[in-house]
């Protein structure tokens, strides 16, 4: 089974405005209300594409409820925890001729609440896939992701972990599966900028090194990179396309990936799986569907196996 966890789920509140004038009012052109957060961005995915796993994390009030009600809608199976007090972010996302966000800092999670979910990742067999992803809200302690790596560390467990900083060097030790930073955000951890896929290389093996097994970073338009932990290392082109969203596309890659690993147990077609999903949903106004990934999919560019 696979299970994703976000602890400060939201509703993505996006409005549609031809063009933003601040201080002014201004009309909608379309407005979207989703739920979002980015371990529930990998599990629509991942539903999307057939696979089935249990999204985990806090929720709270109406938009709480909103939260669970409109992801189950969709097909998504939840095992959220229901905070006493406080409601769910609303997260406003303006999109014109530049995207704006505005994201809210969401509810206190009490230490009884974090013990449930707790005990909840205390039951996860080996075998199972765990994904950590996005930030940890400052009424948790800062060391939760190690808590939980540190929990599992005597099971086969496959935990993925996409986040930032202090927040991702500190679980290296445990060995997660797969890290998937961008690459603005690897170069931040050496104090180095990264414009190219060659100069992504030696830093991704640098996060192996430190205990990483799978590092897969995204470019954007400039591709991806997967430094795997059979020593073999793919780099390849971007997919031609008009970009339209680009909430959620790092997310969809863990999904693509998840899912093409799980699949055939192979790192070359899992890149693949990672970079079209990523690519899909950032070329649609929604996250990626199953066709519009595998139309992708068929039409990558050349893929780069080097050794460097």
């Amino acid at each position: 089974m696979i299970y994703t966890v976000t602890f400060n789920p939201a509703l993505d509140y996006a409005i549609g405005v031809e063009k933003l004038e601040q201080g002014k009012t201004n009309r909608a052109a379309y407005e979207q209300l989703l739920p979002g957060g980015k371990g529930l961005n990998v599990s629509t995915v991942l539903n999307n594409l057939g696979l089935e796993n249990t999204a985990l994390g806090f929720i709270a009030g109406f938009t709480g409820a909103e939260i669970k009600r409109s992801f189950e809608a969709c097909g998504g199976r939840s095992d959220f925890i229901a905070l006493k007090d406080g409601i769910s972010r609303i997260n406003v996302k303006i999109k014109s001729m530049e995207e704006t966000e505005i994201n809210a800092a969401g509810p206190v999670i009490d230490k009884e609440s974090l013990s449930k979910l707790m005990d909840k990742l205390n039951l996860l067999k080996n075998g199972d896939i765990l994904v950590l992803a996005g930030s940890i809200p400052a009424s948790m302690p800062d060391s939760c992701y190690q808590d939980i790596m540190e929990m599992l560390a005597d099971r086969d467990i496959f935990i993925v972990v996409d986040a930032t900083k202090d927040l991702l060097l500190n679980v290296l030790l445990y060995k997660p599966f797969l890290v998937k930073p961008n690459n603005y955000e690897l170069g931040e951890l050496f104090g180095v900028t990264l414009a190219s896929r060659e100069e992504v290389v030696p830093y991704a093996k640098k996060l192996q090194e430190k205990g990483a097994r799978n590092v897969l970073v995204s470019m954007a338009e400039e591709g991806a990179v997967l430094i795997a932990e059979n020593k073999e290392v793919f780099l390849c082109d971007a997919p031609k396309g008009t970009v339209k969203n680009s909430v959620g596309a790092g997310d969809s890659m863990v999904a693509g990936f998840l899912a093409g690993w799980c699949e055939k147990r192979d790192y070359a077609h899992a890149f693949k799986m990672g970079l079209a999903s990523g690519s899909a949903s950032a070329f649609s106004e929604n996250l990626a569907t199953k066709s519009e990934i595998e139309k992708i999919y068929c039409n990558l560019p050349t893929m780069t196996l080097t050794c460097f």
